[in-house]
Order: structure tokens, then C-alpha cells, then sequence
């Protein structure tokens, strides 16, 4: 991770003389003539009101349900976030697909340098503009024109595609596994759902409740990560077979034929890469809810960071915990119970095949539940700022102070994904279906931030990302877009056409721009009205933006 701390002293527009105060109250004034007047005023529409309205974005916003986080919390928020069912499930997919032991940890590598750059963009984001949203405020900031747009792509892939339903099939088949319960479509199906449910009504109705659980599962998630690592150097120290009923560990052999079987063909490498860089998401986790959080600048940058070194960490240790004790060929074909069958290897069929299995449950738990506590909050903001139907009822935090609505927004999508498609390849098509967006969204606050130092060089940035860092994620992030459409050395028989992801991935972000082209321009010129942004408060005192339609005026 790459970059350079700044003096945090200064006013956020280090350009203006006014304070943070004035400034507020300035661009409060400005928004409100604005809504006031007709957009075929020039002054109003595209001079200074205009601007002064972005630099209320800039200013820090206190949420209705308080800054009830601190720096664990925080921590947790990030760390859970990231290590879920993952690690647990990911690195038995990547090596099948390819090929070598050799490819699959240099990916695992570039997965965690490419997240550096990653994190350092959405730090200087964040720093810069400390409120809730992550890349929706982000994208809508520094592309404010098309008017709409960002929000509203932003809008369609957090409904879309912004699901915890990866962590809850994980869930179910690693208790499947522990209690030896015949894995049917059906239970694991119904079981995934019904965790779903749990963490939704959690979140929902017992706010505090919610995160109390949620941080003691990150924790119990990080260590169970550390406990792995050390029982794999147990075992290639001692070379013993811990199952006392089998041969001895072989833990050179992995080594001898690295790069044997290696599949290099771009698109295979693409959708490995995918599935990585899923199992190091959230590590931005905190941008989504910093109206929340105590000191949201400060924490941001030391959590961020500590969690960045703590995940690459961990990750690399665990990949070469299983090569170590499990051989490559059952890796293999252990499809997402690697885990299950390190730790069979590992300590037995007792507690090596019940109890540590369910603890990998209970981690993948917990990752559904940070998940779930972020992106509800992500779809109240998109609520909150219009662009959502019943947008007065989904903003608000009644009746048990929390987004009950942004909730249910986020539980019906991960439901319908669990439930609908077939069980055989779903959880691979989930990872990729989620990850190749990303590569859109990352492409743009990448440039975003290059902009904006030449645009806006009056900002306060508190945290700066090395160029190299952005301009490297940016290239890597237009290979991985064009990628699925090069065909791997080999094709499944029977199985999903291999750029189906990116198809599915292409058409929402499409989707959201066909949305947008119909409520903004078409209907508005049909119509003959145009849109303006106006302001409410809610009766919890959530602010909220509701986009009017105001007849043109006629000459």
C-alpha cells in the first residue's frame, strides 16, 4: 500500500478561507435557491450555486443512529468483511481452474498488491470526502455530468449485484459437512436462506445487539485463520499424519512440480483473479458507513491500513498452510471444503471433520453480517438520495433505529441468488457475476482521482496515492474487463459458457444506463418537465433528497 499522510489541520477545501461552518451554512443556502429556481437559469444550473452545492458533499455528515463506531469496530467491520468464506472455499476453485500450485500463489500475490492499490484509491476518496456511500458519493462527485448518471448506475448495480449470498452457501456446506447431513439442493438451499433471515432481523430490529455479535465473530474469524497457520507448520515440522491411520505428510512434494499443468490462458487467469479479489473485498468496508464512525478520517486510515497488512498476511500464510498438508490433487477437487479437508488431515475425523468445520460456519457468518450491516446503509443512501421508489420509507430508521428498508433491499436479491439458479457451479458464476462490475467501478475512481488532483487541487486530501499505484490498478482493471472474452486452453462440456459473468456483469451496468436515459431524458422531453433535487427531513430526522418535476416554462 502505497501512499503519504498529510497534515489533518486544515480546512477540507484548503482553497477557501472559510471555515468548515461557513462553508456549510453557504452551500445549505446555495442548494436551497437552487431547488428554488428553474433549470433554465444558467446562473443557477451551471455557475458557482452549483459548485457550492458539491462542496456540501465534501463536509463531514452525522448519521440519525450516532457515531456509535469506534476503532474495533471498525477494525472488525473491515476484517470480517474480508475474511470470510473466502479463504475457506476460494484457493481449492483457483487451483482447479489453474492448474498449478506455482500460478494459483502468484495470484494469490498480485491479488494482494493489486488490493493495496485498490485500498490506497478509496482511501483518498474516503479521506477526502468523509460520509457514507463509498464509490455512490465518490462517482456522483467527480462525475456530476451526465447529471444522474453515476447515481444512478451506482444505484442499479448496489440492488443488482450487491448481495451476501457467496458467505451463506459457504455456511451451509460447511455445517452440512461437520454434521454429516446428506447434502441435498434442497437443505443447503433452505439453510443458506434461513441465515440470510437471521442476520436481516438481527440487523433490523436489534441494532447494537448486531454489532456485538458481528465483532465477536471477526474476531473468532482471525484467529481461527492464525490457529490454521501454526497447525500447518505443526504438521511440516513433525512431518506426522495427525489421522495416525494413513501416510506420513508429504510436505515437499507440492514444491517439486510448481508450475506443472499451468492453464495461462487469459481468461482463465481473470476469473481466478476475480474470485481473489472477493475473498480480499471489504477491506473498504468502513467507506460505506463513515457517517458513523467516531474521528471518521483518522479511523479510516489506521484501520484500513492495519487490516490491509493482517489480511495479505494471513491469506498467503493459509495458502501455503494447504499446500503443505492436503495433497494438490485433493485440493483440487475438494471444490470450496479445502478447509474441511485441511483440517481432517490436520486433527482427525473428530474434531478435525465436526467442530473446526463449524467454526469455519460461524466465519462465514460473520462475514454475512458485516456484508449485510454495509450494503444496507449503501441502499439507504441511494434511497436517501431519490433514486429509489418509496424513497421516504426506505431512508428512514423507524421503527428500531436502523435501515430496516436498506435491509430489505439487500435480503430479497441474496434470497432470489440462493434459491434460483441450480447448486452445481453457482457459487464460481456468484464471485464472477459480483467481481467483474467492480473492475468497472475500480477503472473509474482510479481515473476519478487522477482528475480530480488536476480539477480540483483546492481539496484537503489527507491521504495521497502514489500515481504509479492508480495508473497500475487502472490498466490492470481494463485487462480484467476485456478478459472473459478470450476463451480458455480448455472448455467445460456441459457447463456455462465461459464469459457468461461478463455478459450478465456488462448488462446491468447497461441496464442502469438505459434506466437512467429514460427517467432523466426521454420521459422528462415527453413530458415536457424537468427534474430538480429538493430537501426533506424525516420525522427520525434523516435528511433526505426527492427529485420533483417541475413543468417548463413556456415562452
Amino acid at each position: 500500500m502505497a501512499g503519504r499522510l498529510d497534515d489533518e489541520t486544515r480546512p477540507l477545501l484548503t482553497g477557501s478561507s472559510a471555515d468548515n461552518s461557513s462553508s456549510r451554512a453557504t452551500s445549505r443556502t446555495s442548494r436551497t435557491s437552487k431547488t428554488s429556481n428553474s433549470c433554465s437559469d444558467d446562473t443557477a444550473a451551471e455557475g458557482q450555486p452549483d459548485r457550492l452545492r458539491l462542496e456540501d458533499d465534501v463536509l463531514t455528515e452525522d448519521s440519525v443512529l450516532g457515531r456509535n463506531i469506534g476503532w474495533t469496530s471498525a477494525y472488525i467491520l473491515a476484517i470480517s468483511r474480508v475474511i470470510g468464506g473466502g479463504i475457506f472455499a476460494v484457493p481449492g476453485v483457483v487451483l482447479k481452474s489453474v492448474g498449478s500450485v506455482g500460478m494459483a500463489l502468484s495470484l494469490w500475490v498480485l491479488g494482494a498488491l493489486v488490493t493495496a492499490c485498490a485500498l490506497a484509491v478509496s482511501l483518498e476518496y474516503g479521506c477526502m470526502l468523509p460520509r457514507s456511500g463509498g464509490d455512490k458519493v465518490y462517482l456522483e462527485f467527480t462525475y456530476s455530468r451526465p447529471r444522474f448518471l453515476a447515481s444512478t448506475i451506482v444505484a442499479t448495480q448496489a440492488i443488482l449485484l450487491s448481495y451476501s449470498a457467496s458467505n451463506c452457501i459457504i455456511f451451509s456446506q460447511y455445517v452440512h459437512w461437520a454434521l454429516d447431513l446428506e447434502p441435498r439442493d434442497l437443505s443447503r438451499k433452505l439453510l443458506a436462506a434461513a441465515l440470510v433471515t437471521v442476520v436481516a432481523i438481527v440487523h433490523g430490529c436489534f441494532y447494537k445487539i448486531g454489532i456485538r455479535i458481528q465483532n465477536l465473530l471477526g474476531w473468532v474469524k482471525v484467529g481461527l485463520v492464525t490457529f490454521m497457520v501454526f497447525a500447518a507448520l505443526y504438521v511440516v515440522l513433525f512431518k506426522r499424519d495427525p489421522n495416525q491411520a494413513g501416510e506420513a505428510v508429504d510436505a515437499t512434494g507440492p514444491w517439486n512440480d510448481l508450475w506443472d499443468d499451468t492453464d495461462w490462458s487469459l481468461g482463465t487467469i481473470a476469473t481466478s483473479l476475480f474470485k481473489i479479489f472477493n475473498s480480499y473485498t471489504g477491506l473498504d468496508n468502513l467507506n460505506y458507513v463513515l457517517n458513523e464512525v467516531r474521528d471518521p478520517v483518522r479511523t479510516l486510515k489506521s484501520v484500513s491500513i492495519t487490516a490491509l497488512l493482517s489480511a495479505c498476511l494471513l491469506y498467503l500464510l493459509t495458502n501455503l498452510a494447504y499446500v503443505a498438508v492436503v495433497p494438490v490433487q485433493q485440493i483440487k477437487e475438494s471444490g470450496q471444503l479445502v478447509a474441511a479437508l485441511f483440517f481432517e488431515q490436520t486433527f482427525g475425523k473428530n474434531v478435525g471433520k465436526r467442530f473446526l468445520p463449524l467454526v469455519v460456519a460461524l466465519s462465514a457468518a460473520g462475514n454475512v453480517m458485516v456484508v449485510t450491516f454495509a450494503l444496507a446503509r449503501l441502499n439507504q443512501e441511494v434511497a436517501r438520495q431519490g433514486f429509489l421508489p418509496f424513497a421516504r420509507l426506505l431512508s428512514s430508521s423507524k421503527p428500531f433505529g436502523a435501515p430496516l428498508g436498506g435491509l430489505i433491499i439487500h435480503y430479497i436479491p441474496t434470497v432470489l441468488v440462493i434459491v434460483l439458479p441450480p447448486t452445481g457451479d453457482v457459487y464460481s458464476f456468484i464471485l464472477e457475476v459480483e467481481g467483474y462490475p467492480r473492475q468497472f467501478f475500480a477503472l473509474l475512481t482510479s481515473f476519478g482521482i487522477l482528475w480530480l488532483r488536476y480539477k480540483r487541487p483546492d481539496l484537503k486530501r489527507p491521504f495521497r496515492a502514489w500515481i504509479a499505484a492508480v495508473v497500475f490498478r487502472m490498466l490492470l482493471g481494463m485487462m480484467l474487463l476485456a478478459a472473459p472474452f478470450f476463451p480458455p486452453k480448455e472448455r467445460q462440456e456441459g457447463g456455462i459458457f465461459y464469459a457468461t459473468y461478463a455478459i450478465v456483469g456488462t448488462s446491468i451496468i447497461g441496464c442502469g444506463v438505459i434506466y437512467w436515459l429514460i427517467w432523466t431524458v426521454i420521459l422528462p422531453r415527453i413530458g415536457n418537465y424537468h427534474l430538480e433535487e429538493k430537501e426533506d427531513t424525516l420525522d427520525d430526522g434523516t435528511k433526505i433528497t426527492f427529485l420533483d418535476r417541475v413543468p417548463n416554462q413556456v415562452d
